[in-house]
């Protein structure tokens, strides 16, 4: 690694966390604070492509949730659908219905509560170049 000195470590990326807007819809079902399990939590993130979703939540947020048409995934509907559930459900990520579409974004707080410091290795991953995945930064 360049630029750090012998025993220094590479410093984590900075997590966006964005202000709740008032009047959000109710979340969909998820675990709560009290119930995420960390083996649950890192099965649902031991897939590269939701790695890579809740990475991209981390650092390059524009708004407070994302529709699933801005990570830019070249996958089938079923599948997106299939993974966004995976992070719901696994406590990692929390979905509002807006009509017909739902928006995510990470529950940074209520993770960062139950396992300090996970995130921050999730935003100072790198990514690797996987099969049907957007180069990082792309959209």
């Amino acid at each position: 690694m360049t630029g750090l000195r012998s025993g220094e470590t590479p410093r984590a990326a900075e997590i966006k966390v964005l202000p709740e807007p008032p009047g959000l819809p109710d979340p969909l079902p998820e675990p709560a604070v009290a119930d995420l399990r960390l083996e649950t939590v890192l099965g649902a993130l031991s897939d590269p492509l939701r790695l890579r979703i809740v990475r991209r939540l981390l650092l390059e947020s524009e708004e407070f949730d994302h529709t699933c048409g801005w990570f830019g995934l070249d996958r089938p509907k079923s599948s997106l659908t299939h993974h966004f559930r995976a992070l719901r459900e696994a406590g990692v990520t929390r979905q509002r219905q807006y009509g017909l579409e739902r928006r995510s974004h990470v529950r940074v707080a209520d993770l960062n509560a139950r396992f300090p410091g996970l995130l921050d290795l999730v935003a100072a991953w790198t990514p690797g170049r996987a099969p049907g995945l957007p180069k990082e930064g792309s959209s």
